[in-house]
């Protein structure tokens, strides 16, 4: 036993970084428990493409000796071992001691009561003797597949938490602050959500927030309700069966369906038809659907969030909106601030845009100086933050500064305010200004002045020659 676990620690320190295409990789590790040497023998040739480490053992207790000294990625084993612990109860102590690994049992003497047994032990797969060699590689494919996912998942969580907050939200303010310490608390909670605030303050990036940090398994599935139809929207969320209307071919679920065990989540819920209203105030009340045509009720676990750029209350008051909708809805509420109202995380808003965009885009990260970032303190910014991103990655593209592409974003495809041309011209003689002074300070050095002001050195000199100083 010691030269096979001294052979192990040297397999295991080989395989720990191989090169891939020029990249250096971490090979997973199976472990490979039978009495029969035949079925060793076979599964470890067949594995061992998948897998850096591929070992054996003929009972537990070589196997728990190999696992002392290596982590095995996954373990497949028979359920009939020799020796007093077959491959279940060996199973069921590594979960009780708070093993993670994966397990695929196999079997020759397959009943019910064995297959529930191995199922409650954590089996990943459950495979039958006689096997072929196609069908234990597609259960060991899904297993990695899953695995991928999760570390995916894990990283995503990780950076999401690094960057910003637990919550995915962007702000130091006051209001921001708040905003997540809610957010925290009823996330795990199943109750319903309405979230108010203007076009762009980032509602739906709360509703992902809150999904993201509730624990729930399911999907979050956002739907616009101002984009469709009452009849559309109707087979979208709750799905029909075939035949319930002409072109309905084939019976297809809804968004209700997709969401199930996760959440859903109503944007513009303002824009709802009345008739849809009283569908979804039924599933509110009943947790339960019914397709378009069909007769039968589907139960669902389906958390709503909603959200509206309107004042829900003051929709109630005119007729445009259930009043039992809507408290329905209004469980608990959360109101995003508009960007003027938290100013100060306007230049941590910036930074962030700035670093994300400008790796999408592969372009430089420009710096945005005191003056700069005052200009962008002083602009009102009536599509908040995302018309604030949209400026970043207007800037970014036509490498300009933020408040020229503010200034100058109705000319350009955006969505700002008309300028007086009068304040437009004021703002090119500063603009001409602070470029010559800058050129000054650095001997009418190009180069460096084009880095200090943050743009190219092409973009001065066609500058300097619309104003004759070329």
């Amino acid at each position: 036993m010691k030269a096979n676990v001294e052979e192990l620690q040297a397999s295991r320190d080989a395989r720990q970084e191989q090169v891939k295409d020029g990249i250096s990789v971490c090979m997973a590790s199976v472990l490979i428990v039978d009495d029969e040497p035949g079925i060793r023998s076979f599964l470890q040739k067949g594995l061992r493409k998948y897998f850096g480490l591929v070992e054996t053992a003929e009972d537990v207790e070589t196997a728990e000796a190999l696992r002392r000294h290596c982590h095995f990625d996954l373990i497949i084993t028979d359920i009939r071992l020799p020796g007093q612990t077959g491959g279940v109860e060996w199973v069921r102590e590594l979960r009780e001691q708070g093993g993670a690994t994966g397990v695929i049992f196999m079997t020759a003497h397959a009943d019910l009561e064995t297959a529930i047994a191995a199922l409650r032990a954590g089996a990943e797969d459950f495979i039958l003797k006689p096997f072929r060699m196609e069908q234990m590689i597609a259960a060991v494919e899904r297993y990695l597949e899953r695995q991928k996912m999760q570390r995916e998942n894990f990283v995503l969580r990780r950076q999401v938490e690094q960057l910003y907050d637990s919550s995915g939200m962007v702000g130091k303010c006051q209001q921001m602050g708040t905003l997540c310490d809610v957010i925290k608390r009823v996330a795990p909670m199943p109750s319903t959500v309405l979230i108010e605030g203007e076009s762009g303050t980032g509602k739906e990036l709360a509703a992902r927030a809150i999904h993201e940090t509730s624990g729930r398994s399911g999907s979050f599935v956002p739907v616009n309700c101002g984009a469709m139809t009452a009849e559309l929207l109707e087979s979208e969320l709750f799905g029909h069966v075939k035949g319930a209307f002409t072109g309905a071919h084939l019976s297809r679920d809804g968004l209700f369906t997709y969401a199930s065990g996760g959440t859903l989540f109503l944007d513009e819920i303002g824009e709802l038809p009345l008739t849809m209203q009283a569908h979804l105030l039924r599933v509110l009340e009943e947790r339960t659907i019914r397709p378009v045509g069909s007769n039968r009720e589907v139960p669902v676990d389906v958390r709503i969030i909603a959200a509206s750029n309107r004042d829900l209350a003051e929709e109630v008051r005119n007729g445009d909106f259930r009043e039992d909708l809507y408290y329905r809805l209004n469980v608990l509420s959360l109101r995003m601030p508009a960007l003027r109202e938290r100013r100060e995380d306007i230049p941590l808003l910036a930074e962030h845009f700035i670093d994300t965009l400008a790796a999408e885009l592969g372009v430089d990260s420009p710096q945005l100086g005191e003056g700069e970032l005052a200009r962008l303190l002083d602009y009102d910014w009536p599509g908040n933050v995302r018309e604030l991103k949209n400026v970043i990655e207007r800037c970014l593209l036509l490498n300009k500064s933020p408040s020229l592409c503010v200034i100058g974003s109705e000319a350009l495809g955006g969505n700002a305010p008309t300028v007086d041309p009068a304040k437009s011209l004021v703002l090119e003689a500063v603009e001409k200004q602070h470029i010559l002074k800058v050129l000054d300070l650095e001997g009418g050095n190009k180069s460096a002045a084009a880095r200090v002001l943050g743009i190219s050195r092409k973009t001065l000199e066609r500058k300097t020659q619309v104003w004759g100083l070329s």
